[in-house]
């Protein structure tokens, strides 16, 4: 036979007959009697704070009297079994036909906001120098309210050869902008722009077995990149760019472009060239001697651009493209990119401009320098000074290096 205290109908008419109850502690006991004599007083903390067979006994007593409220408000208890009990005692209530409330659900969590974009700086490059090297400088806030800088000398033939990483303030970060930006030759890029030019140096560290300078690692991990797997390609050339790359020279008369020169062993041999044309014994005109110095321009220039060197000026220029849009000159960027697409897809018709010209500024800086030397003799022999009229280039003259131009 099952004793009271463990059968819930029994122990309810234990309490409401007032019958002993020696298992259970008497202070719960009376207040169960209480709460069990007028079952509308329940309240679901008071029932919570008996023990789980006496509360399970005023379950059984709000079902048999067919009042949902108690088991209603325990059904979501955080005392577990209480709760389960309660959803019993509900489930018979609706068995018997008593309305019974569903159960209020939680309301769903608050979407977590997302989370605050980090702090975004812009970033510096400067121009490309002839040898395809450029500085870029970036920065990223840090905890703590300092700013990490990155300072990278960047080349397009090894990839990252120099960096500098270390932490400064934001003053010190706002100085490095300001004094970047005051400087000829450096433009202001998103920091997006300056973090693939990092990681295309970086593929490129690898695909020539550069080694990493020390820092780079780590801060291609912190600007949220990695090496660039393949080399960077251009889009085909454009109808337009037949046009383009007929003022393909215009880019040399740029001030960051007049300083390009080919490589000094190709530039030798140049001058070598020259040096057989304007010494040969041949009885040549003048109009014949300049044709075949400009023949000699021309052979030295197509050998120079072979298919990787095309390619790899293509890229300067592309570059190039960007630095002078950043710089408001939309003019020559697009000539730098018509060139640009034209170079890295073999294009040979009509021929670069700007290839030539690269070659072509030689035989100036070579006139110069010769026009240079004479004034210098002349001023060293006490010659007067020449007047204008008598300024012009003679007929002949000797470069220091004994070259005779026309």
């Amino acid at each position: 036979m099952k004793s009271p205290a463990s059968d819930p109908r029994s122990l309810l008419d234990a309490l409401r007959a007032g019958s002993p109850l020696p298992d259970l502690p008497a202070n719960a006991v009376d207040s169960a009697r209480t709460l069990a004599s007028a079952p509308g007083t329940a309240t679901p903390s008071a029932v919570e704070a008996l023990p789980e067979p006496l509360a399970a006994a005023l379950l059984e007593g709000s079902v048999l009297d067919g009042q949902p409220a108690l088991a209603e408000a325990l059904s979501v208890s955080t005392v577990k079994p209480l709760a389960k009990l309660a959803k019993k005692a509900l489930y018979r209530l609706r068995s018997r036909g008593v309305a019974v409330a569903e159960p209020s659900r939680p309301p769903p969590p608050e979407a977590a906001r997302p989370a605050a974009a980090p702090e975004e700086f812009p970033a510096l490059a400067s121009t490309l120098t002839g040898r395809g090297e450029r500085a870029v400088v970036l920065g990223r806030a840090v905890r703590g309210g300092g700013i990490e800088v990155v300072q990278a000398l960047l080349s397009d033939e090894q990839g990252v050869v120099q960096l500098q990483l270390d932490e400064k303030s934001r003053g010190t970060w706002r100085r490095i902008l300001k004094e970047g930006l005051e400087q000829e030759g450096t433009v202001e890029l998103p920091l997006h722009k300056a973090v693939e030019l990092l990681a295309e140096a970086a593929g490129l560290n690898l695909r020539t077995h550069t080694p990493f300078p020390e820092g780079l690692d780590v801060a291609l991990r912190h600007f949220g990149t990695q090496p660039q797997a393949e080399p960077t390609t251009l889009p085909p050339p454009e109808p337009e760019d037949v046009r383009r790359v007929m003022e393909g020279d215009l880019l040399h008369a740029t001030p960051e472009m007049a300083t390009w020169l080919p490589p000094d062993s190709v530039v030798k041999r140049l001058l070598a060239k020259m040096d057989e044309v304007v010494v040969s014994p041949l009885a040549l005109s003048e109009t014949q001697r300049k044709e075949q110095l400009q023949t000699a321009v021309r052979t030295v220039t197509q050998d120079f651009f072979t298919p990787d060197m095309s390619r790899r000026y293509a890229l300067r220029l592309w570059r190039m493209a960007d630095y002078f849009e950043h710089s408001a000159r939309p003019k020559e960027a697009e000539v730098a990119r018509g060139e640009a697409r034209r170079l890295f897809h073999g294009a040979q018709q009509p021929y670069s401009r700007f290839a030539e010209h690269l070659f072509e500024k030689v035989l100036g800086l070579v006139a110069a320098a010769g026009a240079r030397a004479e004034a210098q003799a002349q001023r060293a022999s006490g010659a007067a000074e020449p007047t204008p009229a008598e300024a012009a280039p003679p007929q002949e003259r000797r470069s220091p290096g004994g070259l005779i131009l026309p």
